[in-house]
């Protein structure tokens, strides 16, 4: 499914209709999550789509590399590298399960740069209809902050890496919103 055609085709099978620039950024996701996964199906692509177009072209926050650990019986750890603005950062978490890990080391890195974490309120992860053990995952986070609730959603073949994914999207959004606040307004 890596072809423009081939795209084109599997969206037409499925009555979704995307114009041109659409097209191109899910296209460039679709050879992203190729590189690492089998395959993508045509089940897949309604996640795919959901998550490009929900998607801000935000870069604030990026993360860069990881390396999640989890065991039975063992507290989990996550080391990342994340770039925020024009620093990159190196932080390290544990936690009840790999995601947990990630957070708490997320978190640290917010707290350098006097970000804040809106609460996690709810985390749902689902895999395409007849998905396979392979199959892409999809985690829809809904967070709250001191203005209501809001969800974000990530994809990846690994269910921990969807909702790191759902989460930074989400960060970037945050911090995208707090740059637009007038100069001394509260945060």
């Amino acid at each position: 499914m890596s072809g423009k055609a081939s795209l084109q085709k599997n969206l037409e099978k499925l009555d979704i209709t995307l114009n041109d620039e659409e097209l191109g950024k899910v296209l460039r996701r679709v050879v992203e999550l190729g590189d690492s996964k089998k395959s993508i199906t045509s089940d897949d692509l309604p996640f795919i789509i959901a998550e490009v177009l929900e998607s801000k072209d935000y870069d604030h926050i990026e993360l860069v590399n990881c390396t999640i650990t989890s065991g039975l019986e063992l507290e989990s750890t996550a080391s990342i590298r994340v770039r925020i603005f024009d620093d990159l950062v190196l932080a390290s978490g544990i936690g009840n399960g790999g995601f947990d890990a990630f957070m708490n080391a997320i978190a640290k890195v917010l707290r350098r740069h006097d970000i804040p974490m809106p609460r996690l309120t709810d985390y749902e992860v689902r895999i395409p209809k007849g998905g396979k053990t392979d199959a892409l995952t999809e985690a829809t986070i809904t967070w709250e902050d001191a203005e209501g609730g809001f969800k974000s959603r990530g994809i990846h073949s690994n269910q921990v890496f969807a909702a790191m994914n759902a989460t930074i999207r989400m960060l970037n959004v945050q911090i995208q919103k707090r740059q637009q606040e007038p100069a001394g307004a509260a945060r």
